[in-house]
């Protein structure tokens, strides 16, 4: 009996070894200069990047995503979906278009030429062709101009008065993996999947405005300023909060933003900010900087969400993996119906401004939740949208029980007898409740296939986070949290797939998961 265990976890442990025998993924390095226009709603930059061909076959061509052209005009694949979805149509109404233009790729320094996309409405990705083979190891430099017509805020990009969100603004090469290129349109519904890179990024802007963006700013002053005024905000929040002022008297000022190994970079800009600062310290004895931007308006929740941010980042790595970044934040922005906020790495938008205390501590923790499910385990966001908004939202539901006895799908209908329950309880009765809801779909439905907002939502984070919770109630919530914590090691800064997840948690847990995985298949509710 004992050998046939022994025999069946090697067999595990070797089908997990193989699973990762053959990866490899690109090694990208980003130098970008980006200028922003207020008046003009525009960004004028130019990038440089040094692509490293870590695959095992040579590169005649790299696909680029050119998202900015999604907003472009009405035949786009982004604005299709949209017209396409009953319950988000309206937000097309009155909207200002966005565009990129000024594209002359270089590939060490000789001009190359470009292809457009097969597909006339993928307008948002284009083909550069190099000037000879990349081969296996070999590293080109890749540059580019570009100017940037910002839309007004109707997805993730853009402008609503004073705010601008730039996100998606650069041109990114798409993912080459072993299955190929993953070149795709931008869509509303349907997120991501990009390779890792190193970012330097200078951002210059009018000097009075406050900025929040992707990794740790190098201006030195205007980092202490940041802090000095956010420390102050953060032990005085019952005052009138301190706000602040450029350093000196020029028109415009440059900052300057590094991070590395993370699979994107956005900004965002306002003058109408409040700045929070405090630092989280993780079990390790890490410190990490924590910062809070928020509309300076009376009466506001956002007085603690400094607190919100630092919690998660304690909770989410207690249970999942530490914290790898020197930095992690929030900042508010203008209203968005169909989302409650957008997450970017060390840095997410949160757009939900009429939310209540527990929801908007929900909601932050979710979108801080995202470090780890999108910028630390990098999954296909599109092909596989469960991997990280269904992983994410078990452990945003399982914050919410311990913290509050909240749920933030069933909000106020919690009988007030299931919230005086122990917090596992709870958590079993909340799950209950939710295995009788409708939910017709497969959970592995690639995120263009689903038929409205209101469905991806309900399967890709819902119905998933049940799906997880079968698992943890059956092995119990230590051994559980043990085996996801071996998948984050594993698969931390990679490009896990479900087969990778599925391998990494059987060599943990020790039995075979087919029955569970096959669930992700299953259309309607899951049976017994």
């Amino acid at each position: 009996m004992q050998k046939s265990f022994i025999t069946v976890l090697l067999s595990l442990f070797s089908l997990s070894l193989f699973a990762q025998q053959g990866y490899f993924q690109q090694d990208l390095s980003y130098n970008i200069d980006v200028t922003l226009n207020d008046k003009d709603k525009s960004l004028k930059g130019s990038e440089t990047i040094v692509y490293k061909n870590n695959s095992p076959v040579n590169l005649d061509f790299i696909w680029f995503h050119i998202w900015p052209n999604a907003y472009k005009n009405e035949s786009t694949a982004l604005f299709q979906q949209i017209s396409n979805d009953a319950s988000r149509k309206d937000k097309l109404k009155n909207v200002a278009y966005g565009s990129i233009d000024g594209l002359n790729f270089k590939v060490n320094g000789q001009t190359v030429k470009t292809e457009a996309h097969p597909n006339p409405n993928y307008i948002d990705i284009i083909k550069v062709l190099l000037p000879s083979p990349l081969k296996p190891g070999d590293s080109i430099t890749i540059a580019t101009d570009f100017n940037v017509k910002l839309p007004s805020y109707f997805s993730r990009s853009g402008f609503a008065d004073s705010e601008f969100m730039i996100t998606q603004w650069y041109p990114k090469p798409a993912v080459f993996d072993k299955n190929g290129w993953h070149e795709f349109p931008y869509l509303d519904m349907g997120e991501f999947y990009s390779e890792y890179g190193n970012y330097k990024v200078n951002i210059t802007l009018p000097s009075d405005y406050i900025v929040g963006a992707t990794g740790v700013m190098q201006n030195a002053d205007e980092l202490a300023s940041y802090k000095t005024i956010g420390a102050k905000n953060t032990a005085e929040r019952g005052n009138k909060p301190a706000l602040y002022s450029p350093l000196g008297q020029a028109p415009t000022k440059t900052l300057t933003y590094s991070i590395n190994n993370v699979p994107d970079f956005a900004w965002f800009a306002d003058k109408n900010l409040v700045i929070q600062y405090d630092t989280v310290k993780l079990a390790s004895g890490k410190t990490v900087d924590a910062f809070s931007y928020y509309h300076n308006k009376k009466n506001t929740l956002w007085v603690n969400s400094i607190d919100y941010i630092k919690d998660a980042t304690k909770r989410y790595s207690a249970w999942i993996g530490e914290y790898e970044y020197p930095v992690v934040q929030a900042i508010e922005g203008p209203k968005n119906n169909a989302s409650g906020g957008m997450e970017y790495p060390t840095i997410t938008l949160i757009t939900s401004p009429d939310a209540k205390k527990e929801t908007l501590d929900g909601v932050i923790t979710h979108e801080v939740g995202h470090n780890w499910f999108m910028s630390m385990l990098g999954s296909n966001e599109r092909m596989h949208t469960w991997q990280d908004e269904g992983l994410n939202t078990f452990y945003q539901f399982r914050y919410e029980a311990e913290k509050y006895k909240s749920n933030s799908i069933f909000g106020a209908a919690i009988p007030e007898q299931v919230k005086q329950l122990p917090t596992d309880q709870f958590l079993t009765s909340v799950y209950m409740a939710l295995s009788n809801v409708p939910m017709e779909s497969a959970i592995e439905t690639p995120a263009a296939d689903f038929k409205s907002s209101d469905e991806y939502g309900l399967i890709s984070y819902a119905k998933t986070a049940l799906w997880l919770y079968l698992l943890e109630a059956q092995v119990g919530q230590e051994k559980f949290d043990k085996a996801f914590q071996v998948y984050f090691s594993e698969w931390k800064n990679k490009h896990p797939t479900p087969a990778d997840f599925k391998a990494s948690m059987e060599k943990s847990l020790g039995f075979n998961l087919d029955k569970y995985f096959d669930l992700l298949n299953q259309k309607g509710k899951f049976k017994n």
